[in-house]
């Protein structure tokens, strides 16, 4: 998920022309039928039998393929000093559901897909799995209409800025991990955490954690899981660290 940035949808009647989004990526397609393929949502296949476009499912499988290669590709080439363990841990960060629903955020991807009548009533068109799946089925498209060239054009093009972030911790799929290998390569101990409340009915609760690194109380952070509050505690404990610098305590 992805605070702030997922516009609410605007209903079916609210949605673009495929034109619109061809001309935001770049690419024109020679087969037009697979771009209608890949803003396709299953629930509107489902719906709309008459139609006779498939669902995106099988160009989502598709794309989430290609859209690995380019990535490891990128990583390998520029970054010809690490090793494979972490070139795997900067190739999940960069194509995890969060990064993916930000790129299709700025793409406007939601208001192009075409989804039935009872996913729009439930905000379909701004949630990050329907998101994330789009975009890939975007990128299995273009590989099917193109091949893989236009894809890693487009695919640098989008995350041109993300791969530093990604080199230097910003962009992690696994916030836990990475702060427990930050303190670790400051000589510290792993971080602790706490959970300090539990708010709500037991079918929506709400988790309230706080994480503790060298003695210090750093972040908190809350979630609808114990495992996500955990997650959203140790991005912000990351963070306030690196801003903080190696060996510097808290005033």
């Amino acid at each position: 998920m992805v605070d702030g940035l997922i516009p609410e949808p605007e209903g079916e009647e609210g949605r673009l022309s495929p034109d619109r989004l061809e001309e935001g990526i770049g690419y024109r397609f020679a087969r037009a039928e697979l771009l209608l393929q890949a803003l396709t949502h299953p629930s509107f296949a489902y719906e709309s039998g008459a139609d006779g476009t498939p669902d995106n499912q099988r160009l989502e499988y598709l794309g989430d393929a290609v859209l690995g290669l380019v990535i490891a590709k990128a990583l390998y080439e520029r970054y010809p000093e690490l090793p494979e363990g972490r070139l795997s841990r900067l190739k999940a960060a960069l194509v995890c559901e969060e990064t993916l629903v930000q790129i299709a955020v700025e793409l406007e991807l939601g208001r192009f897909m075409r989804l039935g009548k009872g996913e729009y009533a439930t905000g379909g068109a701004s949630k990050p799995s329907i998101l994330a799946d789009g975009l890939e089925a975007l990128l299995g498209a273009i590989f099917l209409d193109g091949g893989y060239r236009p894809v890693e054009l487009l695919v640098l093009r989008l995350f041109v800025d993300r791969f530093d972030e990604a080199y230097r911790g910003r962009l992690v799929s696994d916030h836990k991990t990475a702060l427990q290998e930050w303190v670790q390569a400051q000589g510290q101990s792993p971080p602790v955490y706490t959970v300090l409340e539990r708010t709500g009915p037991s079918h929506d609760m709400t988790f309230f954690v706080e994480v503790n690194v060298g003695g210090e109380a750093v972040a908190q952070g809350k979630g609808s899981s114990k495992k996500e509050a955990e997650q959203a505690a140790a991005a912000e404990a990351l963070e306030l660290l690196r801003e903080r610098g190696p060996g510097e305590t808290s005033a």
